[in-house]
C-alpha cells in the first residue's frame, strides 16, 4: 500500500463515528485542531496521538522472582485510578485518594504511581526531507525530544517533549503521601499541562502561517479552486509541487499569452542591439553556417583548431537535449531569461523567470517555469501576482525565497524593481527596499552568499554602472560599496558566481569591446582582486554562461562566437589553472544570454539565442551536459596534483599587447610603459624588477639571455600574490632607464614579431639587445629596493631570515638581544594567516614596538595576514582566543580533502591535527544513513559525512552561535543544506531521539557528557558511536574498557539491550606528553 492510499485509510479511520482502538476511543479535544492542520499538509498524515494527561496509575508490584530471564517492559498491566486531558482539581484528587476508595476495584497492594505525560503524536510522512522538515519544526516550537523513528518501509515521525513527571505514591492500601503533597504535585502537573497547551498552540500558529521549513505551509481550508490561476497548459502550484508526479493535472490547453509589443526591436536583439551588431558585422560563410547552428560553421573552418586538453581527443564532455514533457518546449525558446535551482519534493528543479521569446509572437514573458532535469517535466508555476514582463532581469534564490531585480520591460523602460516569490505562499511580492538608492538597470550580475545579494554592473538609460550594490535580504536594506583603487571597470553582461566567500566575475561589454578580465570579490573585507591565473584564459566575451561545479569555474559561449564556440574553459581553483574541454555535439546550440544552473554533475543550460538579418532569429534547445569527467580530464592532463605548476608554465601564453574594441591583438605605438624612477636608490642598493606574473616567463628568459638576472639572488613572488620580483644588476638599471627616454623604431615589429611568439621561441631567437630591452619595457615593470636581499648561494630558512631582520630591529630600538629567544621555531597556516604559537613574543617589551614587529615577521615568512595562537577557552563553546596581528578581520576560508570550510579563526578553533580523522570520516559510505554529529562546531565531521560520505541526512548539534554561523555558511558553500538539519542549542536537550545510524561525538578532552545522549539518538536496533578522547598513553586499555562498560550500562537503563562492542581503535595524535586524542568506533547490536 502506497503512502497515499495509507493516508486515505488513517483519515477515513479518524472521521468514522465508530470508537478507536484507544482506551479513549476517539481523539482528544485539545489536539484535535493540530491533527486536522497536520493532516491537511498534502506529506503527512497522523498515525497515534495523545494531547497529554494527568492521571494516578495502579500497577501491580514486581515479582521478586521470575522464570523469564526477559520480562516484557509492559508486562505488569495495571490500570487508570484517575486520569485527565485537561487541568486536574487537587481537592478532587485528594477525594479519590484518600476517600477509601483510591484503589477502586484495582487489587489490593498495587502501586499508584502519579504522572504527568506532555503531547505526543506519531506522524508518517511521504519521504525522508518532509520528516526532517517536520521535525525542524517540531523542535522550534519546543517539543525538543522530537525525531525521525524510522526511516526502514516508511518515513515516521514521534513529535514530543521532555516536560514529563513520575512520582510513586505508594501501595493502594498504604500510601506514603499526605493530602498536601498530593496538592502539591496537582499544581506542579497544571502548571506543566499549560506549559504543554503553549507548546501546541505554537506550533499550530507555526503550521498554519510559516509552514514547514523546506516544504509550503498548509493551506486555510476556505482555499477555493476559483484562486488558482486557469492558465494555458500543465500548472504547477508550488503548494503541490511536492506531490508525485502521477499527482499533476493536465487543465485545457488555451494559448493565452501577452503579445502587447509594438515597439522595433522589442527583442533588443535586432540591427541596433549588441549582439545583433556582433553577427551582422561576420563573414558571409559564417552567418550562413549560423542559420544551421553556429558550431557548424566554426567547425568547418576551425576543425584542427578544437581545443582537446594534451592532444587527447577522448578528453570531452557529452551533451544531451532535453526532451520535456508537459508545457511545451517553446516556452523555453528564450534569451535574457533569469534561472535558478529550487528544491522541490527533495528533488533539485531549474526555475526558470522571465525572457524574451516564447511561443507564438516573440514578446517578452513574465511565467514562471519549473524543470525537472531529470524527468524532463515542465510546468508553469501558478502564482499570485507577478512581476511585469521583463528580460535582462536576474533572479537568485536565498533559502526558500527566490529574488528577482531589475530588468528591461520595454526599449526605453528599465527597471529597479525587486520582487520575492515566496515558495510557501505561491506570491511574487513586490518589496520596497531602505538604505542607499538602486538605480535602474538591465544585463547586471548578481548572486547571494549567505543572506545577502551582491549586484554588479548593468546597463540603463544613463549609461553603464561600476557599483556593487549589496540587498540585505533580512533587513531589505540596500547598500554599496565604495570604489576602491582596484576596482572593475564599468560593465554589462558579464558574469558573476559564488564560491567560498569570494564572488568570480568575467568578462562583459564596456561599451566598446568585450572584455576578457578576470577579478574576485571577497565578500569579508568587501575588497576587489584581480586574479592572476595561469594556463590558457578564455577570450573576451559578453553574454556568457559561468558556473561553479565543486572546485572548478566554468565559462561558457557568449559572443563574440568564435572557433572555440564548442569547448568550456575550466580554472581550478585550487591551482588557479586554466584548462579547456572540448564539446563537439554543442554545435547546434547558441550558448548567447543563457542560463546555467548546475545540478549534482549536471550542467542545465536554459535558453539563449540571436537575432539578426543575416539569418533571422534562433533559439536555443535544452541541454544538459555531464560534468562528472572534469576531475578526471583535469588530473589526466596534469598526472598529478604536484605536477600542475610546471604543467602550469607548458600552457601560459604571452598576453601583452592590447586589444581594440572588438578584441583583435595590436600593436603597442605608444612609448613603453615602466616605472623607471630611482626612488633615491643609492649605488650600494640592491634592486630588483618587479613584473606582473603573466609576464614572469617571457622577462625572466630574456634577463637570464642578456645577463641581467642577478643570480646570487633569489627570485620571489610579491607579498599580494601579483608580481613577480627579479634581482636584476644596477646595469639593467641603467640601460632601462636610458631606453625610456628613446621612442623605439620598430615597436611594431617587436609586437608582431616577438610578442606573438611562444616563450622557447623566443629565447631561442636571435634578437638584438635594443629589441630585448623594448619587449621588457611593454611589461608594465617597476624597480624596487631589495630589503631582504637574499642570497641563493648561501640559502636562509624563514627562521634565519626573521631572527636577522629583528636582530636589527632590537639593536635599533636599544633593546636587549636576549628577547631573540622568543621568536618563534614553527607555525602553522590556515587559509591565508600564518598562526604563531602562543609561547612566542611573551615578554612585555615586545609590545613597545608591536607595529613594526608584526609587519617585518610577516614578511619574512610570506604572510598576507598573521596571527598568534591564544587557549582553546575552557568553556562549553571551546571559543578560540587568536589575536589577529597582522590583516583587518579573522574570517578565512580554508580548502581540506576537497571541502570548503569558512570560520572566523578569532572566535571559533580550527585543528589541522584532526585531518585524518575527518578523511577516515568521509571515506565511510552512509548513503543510506542518518548521522547525528553532537559537536558540530563548523562543520569539521558534519560536512565530510555530508561531502565525502554522502550520508542520507546529518543533524548538527551546535551551540557557539559564532559556530552556528560558519555552520550556515559551510553546508550552503559546499552545497549540502539540503540534507542538514542545525540544531542550535545543548545536545542534551536537541538531540533527535532513536533516528541515527551512527552518531560522532568529537569533543576533546572528553565527551562523556553526552554518552547517554548518544545512545538515545541511536536507532532501537542499535549503531555506530565515534567517541573522541584524550587518553593516558598508559591508560588506553583501562578507558577502552570503561567506554564499553558505560555504554552498556546506560543503554540497559533505557531499556535497550545491546551487545556493545569495540570495532576499531583510531589514534589520531598527540595531544601533549603521553596524552593521545584517540577515536574508538564502538558498534551496538541487539543482543
Amino acid at each position: 500500500m502506497d503512502f497515499a492510499r495509507r493516508k486515505a485509510a488513517a483519515l477515513a479511520a479518524l472521521s468514522s463515528p465508530a470508537p478507536d482502538k484507544s482506551p479513549k476511543g476517539g481523539v482528544d479535544a485539545p489536539i484535535a485542531q493540530l491533527l486536522d492542520a497536520l493532516n491537511s499538509h498534502p506529506d503527512l498524515f497522523t498515525t497515534s496521538s495523545c494531547s497529554g494527561r494527568i492521571s494516578v496509575l495502579a500497577q501491580p508490584t514486581p515479582k521478586p522472582h521470575t522464570s523469564d530471564p526477559k520480562p516484557k517492559k509492559k508486562a505488569r498491566g495495571g490500570g487508570w485510578v484517575y486520569i485527565s486531558h485537561d487541568p486536574a482539581d487537587p481537592d478532587a484528587v485528594v477525594e479519590l485518594l484518600f476517600s477509601g476508595t483510591g484503589g477502586g476495584e484495582k487489587g489490593a497492594g498495587d502501586e499508584l504511581v502519579f504522572r504527568f505525560e506532555p503531547m505526543i503524536v506519531a506522524v508518517e510522512c511521504r519521504d525522508v526531507s518532509a520528516a526532517a522538515s517536520l521535525v525542524a519544526a517540531a523542535i522550534h516550537a519546543g517539543f525538543r525530544e522530537s525525531g525521525i523513528t524510522s526511516l526502514q518501509r516508511r518515513a515516521m515521525v514521534a513529535i514530543r517533549s521532555s516536560i514529563r513527571m513520575e512520582v510513586p505514591l505508594g501501595l493502594t492500601d498504604e500510601l506514603v503521601v499526605s493530602p498536601e503533597y498530593i496538592r502539591y504535585l496537582v499544581n506542579i502537573a497544571n502548571c506543566k499541562m499549560e506549559a504543554n497547551k503553549k507548546r501546541m498552540d505554537g506550533f499550530l500558529d507555526l503550521l498554519q502561517s510559516k509552514g514547514l521549513p523546506g516544504i509550503p505551509r498548509l493551506q486555510d481550508d476556505h482555499t477555493k479552486e476559483d484562486d488558482r490561476c486557469s492558465g494555458p497548459e500543465v500548472k504547477l502550484p508550488l503548494s503541490q509541487s511536492v506531490q508525485t508526479r502521477d499527482d499533476l493535472l493536465t487543465q485545457k490547453r488555451s494559448f493565452v499569452y501577452n503579445c502587447d509589443v509594438g515597439n522595433k526591436g522589442d527583442g533588443e536583439f535586432g540591427e541596433n542591439s549588441i549582439e545583433g551588431s556582433y553577427f551582422e558585422n561576420r563573414d558571409p560563410v559564417r552567418n550562413n553556417g549560423a542559420k544551421h547552428g553556429f558550431g557548424n560553421a566554426e567547425r568547418l573552418m576551425h576543425e584542427e583548431k578544437l581545443s582537446a586538453l594534451s592532444g587527447n581527443k577522448s578528453s570531452h564532455l557529452f551533451v544531451t537535449e532535453l526532451k520535456t514533457s508537459g508545457e511545451p518546449i517553446e516556452k523555453l525558446f528564450l534569451w535574457g531569461q533569469s534561472a535558478c535551482t529550487l528544491t522541490v519534493g527533495g528533488e533539485q528543479c531549474v526555475l526558470t523567470f522571465g525572457g524574451f521569446g516564447g511561443p507564438g509572437r516573440h514578446s517578452r514573458r513574465n511565467y514562471s517555469l519549473l524543470l525537472d532535469p531529470k524527468s524532463g517535466l515542465l510546468t508553469e508555476i501558478i502564482v499570485k501576482d507577478t512581476p511585469s514582463p521583463r528580460l535582462g532581469h536576474t533572479i537568485t534564490a536565498v533559502g526558500n525565497h527566490i529574488y528577482a531585480i531589475g530588468g528591461r520591460a520595454g526599449p526605453s523602460e528599465i527597471l529597479d524593481d525587486v520582487w520575492v516569490l515566496q515558495s510557501t505562499e505561491n506570491r511574487w511580492s513586490r518589496v520596497e527596499c531602505s538604505g542607499n538608492i538602486f538605480q535602474p538597470r538591465h544585463r547586471h550580475a548578481a548572486v547571494a552568499a549567505a543572506s545577502k545579494i551582491y549586484v554588479f554592473g548593468g546597463l540603463s538609460n544613463e549609461g553603464i554602472y561600476s557599483c556593487m550594490n549589496i540587498l540585505d535580504t533580512e533587513s531589505m536594506q540596500w547598500d554599496v560599496i565604495p570604489a576602491a583603487s582596484e576596482w572593475p571597470c564599468a560593465r554589462h553582461s558579464h558574469s558573476l558566481v559564488s564560491y567560498g566567500s569570494k564572488l568570480f566575475m568575467f568578462g562583459g561589454h564596456d561599451g566598446q569591446r568585450a572584455l576578457d578580465d578576470f577579478y574576485s570579490f571577497d565578500v569579508t573585507t568587501l575588497r576587489w582582486n584581480k586574479e592572476i591565473t595561469s594556463g590558457r584564459t578564455p577570450s573576451p566575451r559578453f553574454s556568457h554562461c559561468m558556473f561553479i561545479h565543486k572546485h572548478y569555474l566554468g565559462i561558457l559561449g557568449g559572443c563574440p562566437i568564435r572557433e572555440n564556440n564548442q569547448e568550456v574553459a575550466l580554472l581550478n581553483l585550487k591551482h588557479s589553472v586554466w584548462f579547456h574541454v572540448s564539446i563537439p555535439s554543442l554545435g547546434q546550440c547558441l550558448c548567447v544570454r543563457s542560463s546555467p544552473v548546475v545540478i549534482d554533475d549536471d550542467l542545465v543550460v536554459i535558453g539563449g539565442g540571436a537575432s539578426c538579418y543575416a539569418f533571422g532569429t534562433k533559439f536555443s534547445q535544452p541541454v544538459k551536459i555531464d560534468l562528472h569527467l572534469v576531475e578526471s580530464i583535469f588530473n589526466l592532463a596534469y598526472k598529478k596534483d604536484d605536477m600542475v605548476t610546471q604543467s602550469c608554465d607548458a600552457l601560459s601564453t604571452l598576453d601583452i599587447q592590447e586589444r581594440d574594441q572588438n578584441g583583435t591583438f595590436v600593436g603597442h605605438n605608444a612609448k613603453p610603459k615602466v616605472d623607471t624612477a630611482t626612488n633615491g636608490f643609492a649605488d650600494s642598493d640592491f634592486l630588483v624588477f618587479q613584473l606582473e606574473k603573466k609576464y614572469a616567463k617571457l622577462g625572466k628568459d630574456i634577463l637570464k639571455k642578456f645577463g641581467w638576472l642577478d643570480l646570487a639572488r633569489k627570485v620571489r613572488v610579491s607579498h599580494d600574490n601579483i608580481n613577480v620580483l627579479f634581482p636584476v644588476s644596477r646595469t639593467f638599471h641603467a640601460l632601462i632607464t636610458d631606453q625610456y627616454s628613446k621612442t623605439l623604431d620598430d615597436n611594431s615589429c617587436i609586437s608582431e614579431e616577438l610578442l606573438g611568439c611562444p616563450e622557447k621561441k623566443l629565447v631561442g631567437a636571435n634578437i638584438t639587445l635594443h629589441k630585448a630591452l623594448g619587449i621588457l619595457s611593454s611589461c608594465h615593470g617597476s624597480f624596487l629596493k631589495d630589503e631582504l636581499a637574499l642570497s641563493r648561494k648561501a640559502s636562509k630558512s624563514p627562521q634565519t631570515i626573521m631572527r636577522e631582520l629583528v636582530s636589527l630591529l632590537l639593536e635599533r630600538k636599544g633593546m636587549p638581544s636576549q628577547l631573540l629567544e622568543q621568536l618563534p621555531t614553527r607555525w602553522e597556516t590556515l587559509g591565508d594567516i600564518t598562526v604563531l604559537p602562543k609561547t612566542c613574543f611573551k615578554d612585555p617589551l615586545w609590545e613597545s614596538i608591536g607595529e613594526e614587529l608584526w609587519h617585518l615577521i610577516a614578511k619574512s615568512l610570506g604572510a598576507q595576514r598573521l596571527a598568534r595562537q591564544g587557549k582553546i577557552m575552557p568553556n562549553g563553546t571551546r571559543d578560540s582566543t587568536l589575536e589577529l596581528l597582522v590583516g583587518d578581520n579573522g574570517w578565512v576560508t580554508h580548502y581540506e580533502n576537497g571541502i570548503s570550510y569558512s570560520l572566523d579563526a578569532t572566535k571559533c578553533m580550527f585543528s589541522s591535527g584532526n585531518r585524518s580523522e575527518k578523511l577516515r570520516m568521509g571515506q565511510l559510505d552512509c548513503r543510506d544513513e542518518v548521522v547525528v554529529d553532537l559537536f558540530s562546531g563548523i562543520g569539521y565531521f558534519v560536512l565530510p559525512f555530508l561531502v565525502k560520505a554522502h550520508a542520507k541526512l546529518v543533524y548538527a548539534c551546535e551551540w557557539n552561535p559564532h559556530a552556528l554561523e560558519a555552520l550556515n555558511r559551510n553546508v550552503m558553500d559546499n552545497h549540502v543544506a539540503d540534507r542538514c538539519v542545525i540544531l542550535e542549542g545543548d545536545n542534551r536537550l536537541t538531540a533527535p531521539k532513536g533516528v541515527a545510524d551512527r552518531v560522532c561525538l568529537g569533543l576533546i578532552p572528553s565527551s562523556e557528557c553526552s554518552w547517554a545522549t548518544a545512545v538515545k539518538a541511536l536507532r532501537v536496533d542499535g549503531g555506530i558511536l565515534h567517541i573522541h578522547g584524550n587518553v593516558n598513553d598508559t591508560d588506553e586499555a583501562r578507558w577502552l574498557d570503561n567506554v564499553v562498560e558505560s555504554i552498556s550500562s546506560i543503554a540497559t537503563t533505557h531499556g535497550l539491550s545491546w551487545k556493545v562492542s569495540l570495532d576499531h581503535v583510531e589514534r589520531v595524535k598527540w595531544y601533549g606528553p603521553h596524552i593521545r586524542h584517540v577515536v574508538v568506533d564502538v558498534r551496538c547490536r541487539p543482543n
